[in-house]
């Protein structure tokens, strides 16, 4: 279980208790966090689960792979160095204490 909080553009921030074999889009679709889509379920096909990893957030996350560098270049909101896929980020024990910032649209 890892304490993950989504943070959103109007400053409103929910922090959740997400079970390990999720992603941290998941926990966020399956918990109702408004600005977090994920449409493809997951895939890595649309990013529309764009988030900014807060960097001062004291964990350290998975490399980005290829295919998630090139979906966060067609976000809506404007891709930055802190930039993640959450579908992308499976939940581990490790990243407890991880804060993402949702953008003010996905689509």
């Amino acid at each position: 279980m890892a304490r993950i909080t989504y943070r959103s553009p109007d400053g409103t921030a929910t922090t959740l208790d997400v079970p390990e074999g999720n992603s941290v889009m998941r926990g966020a679709v399956v918990n109702g966090v408004d600005g977090i889509v994920g449409e493809c379920g997951g895939g890595a096909m649309c990013a529309t689960c764009h988030v900014y990893v807060d960097r001062g957030s004291p964990v350290t996350l998975p490399a980005v792979s290829d295919i998630e560098d090139e979906l966060l270049h067609t976000t809506a909101c404007p891709r930055r160095e802190n930039s993640r896929l959450s579908c992308q980020l499976p939940v581990t024990d490790e990243i407890d204490g991880l804060v993402v910032d949702v953008p003010e649209r996905q689509v």
